[in-house]
């Protein structure tokens, strides 16, 4: 196993559209969604157990969730768990990580992911991973993984790519789309050099630095200037006082989006990004009329149809005359919602918090 290769693993989000299972103190990326034994962070580490050394992988979390790291990744030491003081969104995560990996190799070739995606096909994942390091250590670019798309869904990410390659596979981007209407996601479909956003990303360390100078020099002046206390016992302060510095702003936006050697690699491996019920739903086991429940134990179902049903296991719970619809309970919190209109979770999250504060957030 090659020793400069190396995972982040960002896992600082808090999951609002899986409420009310997914809680602000106890988010999805911790939870067995998907009822397979292991929750979606444990997965997602256990997966990259197969491209690097184990000391190699990294996972970057809000402060507030170290302790659920640690006890869902007993292997993982202290220094392996890098705590965010405030949510930053994606940029700064990864410049913190790419910039203490630099400091301890600078030859590092790093894969970093989302903690709370499903892969369906480990295998195929490995091999496009393994290809992707490979290619970020001999090129200096930055690497994205692209999807072939099976629908025109409108929750995705879009990169259009051209007919220039490196290595044979990995083709130029020309652009980035974010989430676009249905009838651009048809066209782009169409089109065919269209793939979804996985928000993947591989390169090496020397690249990704280079591009923080290039096109976010404030915040690569911030983590370039803590150098001299990664791995130190003074780390931590001197990240809570780097956080604050820092721009809210996403990778794609910050670096990918504006970079001149952005390559993606077409990939099929089974993925889904576990953003709505619905793609649990797409996913979940079903009836012979198409309900999906998790667990199956209590729940009695008549006349009901293409419910995603996600209740208690010790709970018995009857639906009558309901077709589809969303029925999930958890923390003494009861969601019921038609599937067609799961984008109003999160409005429904802000309202419930402005009406009675924390408690069910």
């Amino acid at each position: 196993m090659n020793k400069n290769y190396y995972a982040i693993i960002m896992a600082g989000g808090i999951g609002s559209r899986f409420w009310p299972i997914s809680r602000t103190s106890f988010p999805k990326q911790f939870i067995d969604i998907l009822g397979t034994g292991k929750t979606l962070i444990q997965n997602t580490y256990d997966r990259f157990l197969k491209i690097c050394p184990k000391e190699n992988i990294y996972v970057v979390t809000n402060e507030s969730y170290a302790e659920l790291v640690k006890s869902q990744l007993p292997d993982m030491t202290d220094g392996q768990i890098l705590t965010e003081p405030v949510m930053r969104n994606t940029a700064p995560c990864v410049a913190y990580g790419c910039f203490k990996i630099e400091s301890m190799n600078p030859d590092a070739v790093i894969v970093v992911a989302p903690s709370d995606h499903l892969i369906l096909d480990e295998a195929g994942f490995v091999k496009s991973i393994e290809q992707s390091l490979q290619t970020a250590q001999n090129n200096n670019c930055l690497i994205t993984l692209g999807i072939k798309p099976s629908r025109p869904d409108t929750g995705y990410g879009y990169i259009q790519y051209t007919d220039e390659v490196i290595d044979g596979q990995f083709h130029k981007v020309k652009t980035f789309t974010e989430k676009p209407t249905l009838d651009i996601a048809k066209t782009f479909i169409q089109s065919g050099d269209f793939l979804w956003n996985a928000g993947i990303f591989v390169w090496s360390a020397k690249t990704i630095i280079s591009n923080f100078g290039t096109h976010l020099p404030d915040m690569h002046e911030i983590f370039a200037e803590a150098r001299s206390v990664y791995n130190t016992e003074d780390e931590r302060n001197h990240i809570n006082t780097a956080y604050q510095q820092c721009t809210n702003i996403s990778i794609d936006y910050g670096i990918m989006e504006k970079a001149a050697n952005v390559y993606v690699l077409p990939s099929e491996f089974g993925w889904s990004d576990l953003g709505t019920w619905a793609s649990i739903y797409q996913l979940a086991e079903k009836d012979y009329v198409g309900n999906a429940v998790i667990p199956a134990e209590k729940v009695i179902m008549y006349d009901s149809s293409n419910c995603m049903v996600n209740v208690p296991d010790e709970k018995l719970v009857v639906l009558q005359g309901l077709h589809d619809y969303i029925v999930v309970e958890s923390n003494n919190t009861l969601l019921i919602c038609p599937r067609d209109q799961e984008q109003n979770v999160k409005q429904v999250v802000a309202d419930v918090k402005q009406k009675f504060g924390t408690k069910y957030i």
